[in-house]
């Protein structure tokens, strides 16, 4: 296992800069996930680490060594690509075998080789198959064994799941989880899709105009993001404007227009001064709903257009000022709220994330 440490690392096309002096380290044998929306620069940062871009500035060190300018083929690292790339006119165990072949690991070596990647992927019986003769996720799997097979020090994956169907998708993320973890490989994973990355990264960085904008578990993300930019990509979210009142600790009270909001401040480094104008943050599944006022945290107002989903109902609700949050509730008891007249939302301090900016 490596780690991989990125140091000030900037890459230009032309007049266009793509990453702006990034600074990122990845722990060994972490599955580490890049997310953000088209044109952010993870594809990039990728490539780059792959050796397929030379940076303008900046280092990339994998364990102790400098590969900034070292050429893909000696890095040693497993790439799988959004379009897997495999061969049409070879069969699965020689798609699998073909970078052995390059590095001319003897022959008996690699018929061994192709045997374990292709059991890890549980693909063995399959080996004779033509690429045009497996579906989308065992061409997949297919592919994953391709970049296992020469014992790579790190595995660079680009959106991998971005051609199966949706309960492929489910099914491969675990899949990918399991043999990157068996094999204890440091991996760096691309995506856009974050139910994606919330399920199985160790860590992740959001990316934004080529800048890391924030990097932590998917819980820390997800619960304390530390911008607004970052709370609306990952998940949904009831954004309030609002006015400081007061704060004590890490504790602070905002004025909104639908009332007052005791929460935490999304980055203890950088809190406002009383007076300043912030954002409030709310995920819709940390709302509840009652036909009573309670004391702290309360919005007055009423259902309007519901969806029914089973375990849980979204709910439109319209506050007495006429401001539209969305709240997910779960076991539904006021789907049929249109009908139960005035209803009170409130939502725990802990879940109120204050933002700057």
């Amino acid at each position: 296992m490596i780690s991989i440490q990125v140091k000030q690392l900037t890459k230009q096309f032309g007049s266009i800069v793509a990453l702006h002096g990034l600074d990122l380290t990845i722990n060994p044998g972490e599955l580490f996930f890049l997310l953000g929306p088209s044109g952010c620069g993870k594809t990039t940062l990728l490539r780059s680490l792959a050796g397929f871009y030379i940076p303008e500035k900046g280092q990339i060190l994998f364990g102790e060594e400098d590969v900034t300018r070292l050429e893909p083929h000696k890095r040693n690292t497993g790439m799988m690509f959004q379009s897997y790339a495999l061969w049409p006119h070879m069969t699965v165990a020689e798609n699998v075998a073909f970078g052995l072949e390059e590095r001319r690991v003897p022959a008996a070596e690699v018929k061994q080789r192709v045997s374990d990647a292709l059991d890890s992927v549980r693909m063995e019986k399959y080996a004779d198959r033509k690429p045009n003769q497996l579906s989308g996720g065992q061409q997949q799997r297919v592919a994953l064994a391709r970049a296992l097979v020469i014992r790579p020090r790190c595995l660079l994956l680009d959106e991998p799941l971005s051609n199966l169907d949706a309960k492929l998708r489910l099914e491969m993320r675990t899949e990918i989880r399991r043999v990157c973890k068996e094999f204890k490989l440091t991996t760096v994973y691309v995506t856009h899709d974050q139910k994606e990355a919330l399920s199985i990264a160790d860590r992740l960085a959001i990316l934004e105009n080529g800048h890391i904008l924030q990097v932590g578990t998917p819980r820390e993300v997800y619960k304390r993001p530390t911008r607004r930019t970052v709370a609306n990509f990952i998940g949904e979210t009831d954004f309030l404007a609002g006015k400081v009142l007061g704060r004590v600790g890490n504790y602070v009270t905002v004025d909104t227009g639908v009332g007052r909001f005791d929460g935490v401040f999304g980055d203890p480094a950088n809190m406002p001064e009383v007076g300043a104008e912030v954002t409030v943050s709310i995920r819709p599944e940390c709302w509840e709903l009652h036909r009573s006022a309670e004391q702290r945290n309360v919005v007055r107002g009423r259902i309007g257009q519901s969806t029914y989903l089973g375990e849980v109902a979204q709910y439109e609700f319209v506050t007495s000022n006429g401001t539209r949050l969305k709240i997910f509730e779960r076991n539904p008891r006021f789907v049929d709220g249109a009908a139960r007249g005035e209803l009170y939302a409130t939502v725990e301090p802990d879940d109120v994330v204050v933002l700057v900016g």
